[in-house]
């Protein structure tokens, strides 16, 4: 199978150091396009769709495989690997930052460093632990996208991008979502949504990043504080930037702290 048509994998920028751009739940590489020109004359850029998303392969799409984010995990090694990357800054938004993770955990030599923007290890309260849902708010959601699919979209893109100044970014957060298969997206929705991964922070060795946006309804403050206590080389950073997608309504901002991380920790 040819991996790099499968994700439809873009490969731009002048540089020889790699960073790779993984979107997060219901998205697509193209809301990276705020962030990546800024990096492009100093680096490598790769961006991709995950199966199923964006303008990927449809017919690539295996139920069993995606069951769980070690299958997208799956998804970015097979992009590295067809690439023949080595010593990659990975870059991943949301549900992105763990299926991240866990390919740095799989194959560290791969990655150089992790930028987690608006990360989570589990997004359902637990026993001492607040991952900001219940269970029985998640199955709702799901109930929803079963019964009224655009009506779930409707519902969860302000809630997500909370930046009512400005509608426009809620409305395309909102055309994305309605843009997938929806039974596709509905799975993936399940698979992020329920899945845990506290116990794979402790099994990274990859120095991290990890930002935290001011009132971000999906990953909360103490979410993003769990992951850093959690990961032993991280950095945590407070972003003035609001709501759960920093690199769409704050690119600016988004940009400086991944350039300052990075002249300090890139190997």
């Amino acid at each position: 199978m040819d991996i790099i048509k499968r994700n439809n994998v873009k490969v731009l920028g002048k540089g020889k150091k790699t960073m790779l751009f993984a979107h997060g739940f219901g998205c697509d590489q193209n809301m990276w396009r705020f962030i990546t020109p800024a990096f492009e004359e100093d680096f490598k850029i790769v961006k991709f769709d995950y199966v199923g998303c964006g303008k990927s392969d449809l017919s690539a799409y295996h139920p069993e495989r995606y069951s769980e984010l070690q299958g997208y995990a799956q998804d970015i090694i097979e992009i590295c690997n067809a690439l023949q990357l080595e010593d990659v800054i990975f870059i991943g938004h949301s549900v992105s930052c763990m299926i991240g993770v866990l390919a740095a955990i799989e194959q560290p030599n791969v990655f150089s460093n992790l930028i987690l923007i608006g990360p989570s290890a589990r997004y359902v309260n637990d026993t001492n632990y607040s991952g900001g849902f219940s269970r029985e708010d998640l199955e709702g959601l799901l109930d929803v996208m079963d019964n009224n699919y655009l009506g779930w979209a409707t519902f969860l893109a302000p809630v997500v991008m909370k930046n009512e100044d400005k509608p426009e970014l809620t409305k395309e957060l909102q055309d994305s979502f309605c843009s997938t298969d929806p039974i596709i997206t509905r799975k993936f929705a399940e698979v992020t949504f329920f899945s845990d991964n506290r116990e794979d922070l402790t099994n990274l060795s990859k120095p991290c990043l990890v930002m935290q946006c001011t009132d971000d309804a999906i990953a909360p403050d103490n979410v993003g504080q769990y992951i850093h206590n959690q990961i032993q080389d991280s950095t945590f950073i407070k972003m003035e930037a609001t709501g759960h997608c920093p690199h769409l309504s704050h690119p600016e901002e988004t940009i400086a702290i991944i350039s300052n991380y990075l002249k300090t920790h890139a190997h």
